[in-house]
């Protein structure tokens, strides 16, 4: 079918690029060719592939220039993915297993598909399931289990750890990282999944708890590459209006620091795990106001050297505050990681957005909730859901390529893990772009045209410079061989 066509026309390598000779280039006899990929909204183009070979001597940076400098360095990329979560997952364990793997592949292989290379996943159910809530360790209202006797993720091996071992198979340089929406029920204030705080005299058996869910995972054969603490811990949902309810627990930074410095980080550390500890996961505003801490919060445990020791980087939101914010938190702390966590963008504004993430700092971005049924089901909770990349029709049983499918595979695809960010500048109206040096020595640069008229540019590097232009409403990928 076309799409296939298409997919078959990407299988594509960056290592050994091939290079082009120019005629009537005096100077410049040998040079790299530079290959597009296009994709429109409209879906005309879905990662096209393009060769272009007419690079000239450049000259005095002119009008609508992107000039890339690949001596100007910024953050290491660790990974572009979306999110392997219940719902996610519930609705891929619905495939048969030949169109599962089909779809798999074309979200994780890097070869095949679009290569994402990390997923973030559930310690226990997300307000995103299509099931009702659990733990892995619940209890009767009243009733605990501080030796946690009854720990166990026998629920999860229903389905969530049967494909999220396929995704593995598929792309084993994946990478997972997990978060919970909410303690068991008898560690927190109401006794139950919704609201609340985490109650002190527990903070060591959560610590506990986590070093368990790791271990287990891991003797399952999913390796956890980080945790956080919390997802949005400034969320607490118990509240009047049960339309509102789902997993959730109100941390504040003082508190999430204290559980960091004298349990978590000791836990994980004395038991000989190499998974990584996040703090913070929730919006990047600069200031609290309503639900959303804000840079504060991340601020408290940092400034502490106990925690700090303990905590590899810092995760954020997109639902408040703007992208630059972690620019202004990344200044405070540079010698911390910013990870992007979580939160969905769409169309060709969303592909100026990510830019945009990836310009502050960013070392990785995972969109929320892969697929979806043609209802956008299931989902538990409160939040109306977009449209997600994958659409699964549950009528047929078949899987629906959406744009922002082919858009986060204009980075997920050709940025390499290990890739650093450098310099792009240029400014051009309804034009986004970011560049990076892959550690295969590949130069790759994103370019977003969210107009509706075409968008005509010079990309400048190293003294030669090529004209490019986009349909409306369109985003390309050009890479070309720079050396290591």
């Amino acid at each position: 079918m076309q799409f296939s066509f298409r997919m078959k026309s990407l299988t594509y390598t960056l290592v050994g690029l091939s290079l082009a000779i120019i005629p009537g280039a005096q100077g410049l006899a040998q040079i790299p060719a530079i290959t597009a990929y296009i994709s429109t909204l409209d879906m005309g183009q879905q990662m096209e592939q393009r060769t272009i070979a007419k690079w000239k001597r450049a000259g005095k940076v002119g009008k609508n220039t992107i000039d890339v400098d690949d001596s100007r360095r910024y953050q290491e990329m660790l990974g572009i993915g979306n999110s392997l979560e219940h719902a996610s997952l519930y609705n891929l364990s619905l495939l048969e297993p030949a169109d599962r793997k089909e779809a798999l592949t074309k979200i994780l292989d890097p070869g095949k598909g679009i290569g994402m290379n990390i997923m973030r996943i559930c310690m226990g159910t997300p307000d995103f399931t299509s099931e009702d809530w659990y733990t892995y360790d619940d209890m009767p209202p009243g009733e605990t289990d501080v030796e946690l006797a009854n720990f166990s993720i026998e629920k999860d091996m229903a389905y969530v750890v049967p494909v999220l071992k396929e995704a593995l198979a598929i792309n084993p340089d994946l990478l997972l990282f997990a978060a919970p929406w909410s303690p068991p029920g008898w560690m927190t204030s109401t006794d139950n999944w919704i609201g609340g705080h985490l109650l002190p005299e527990y903070y060591t058996v959560y610590a506990d708890y986590f070093v368990k869910f790791i271990k287990v995972y891991a003797e399952a054969g999913i390796p956890i590459h980080a945790v956080t603490i919390q997802n949005e811990p400034g969320v607490n949902r118990d509240i009047d209006d049960p339309t509102w309810h789902y997993p959730s627990c109100r941390w504040t930074g003082e508190q999430e620091r204290d559980f960091i410095a004298g349990h978590l980080g000791p836990a994980i550390t004395e038991a000989g795990l190499e998974t990584k500890i996040l703090c913070y996961d929730h919006n990047y505003n600069l200031e609290p106001h309503d639900d959303n801490p804000g840079l504060p919060y991340p601020r408290t445990i940092l400034s502490d050297s106990a925690a700090s020791s303990y905590v590899e980087g810092t995760g954020f939101h997109l639902y408040a505050g703007q992208p630059k914010n972690m620019t202004v938190f990344h200044k405070e702390f540079p010698d911390k990681s910013i990870y992007f966590t979580e939160g969905s963008v769409f169309g060709l504004r969303g592909a100026r957005t990510l830019v945009d993430i990836l310009r502050n700092w960013s070392r990785s971005y995972n969109a929320w909730v892969t697929i979806l049924n043609e209802n956008r089901k299931p989902n538990n909770g409160p939040f109306d859901a977009s449209e997600t990349m994958l659409t699964y029709n549950s009528t047929d049983r078949s899987v629906k390529y959406n744009f922002d499918y082919f858009m986060y595979g204009h980075f997920a695809k050709f940025i390499q893990r290990g890739a650093v960010r450098i310099g792009s500048e240029g400014s051009l109206a309804g034009v986004h772009h970011v560049a990076f040096h892959n550690p295969d020595g590949s130069i790759v640069i994103i370019v977003a045209n969210g107009a509706r008229n075409k968008a005509r540019f010079t990309i400048q590097w190293q003294e030669k410079k090529f004209k490019g232009s986009l349909p409306p409403e369109s985003i390309a990928t050009y890479v070309w061989e720079a050396g290591k």
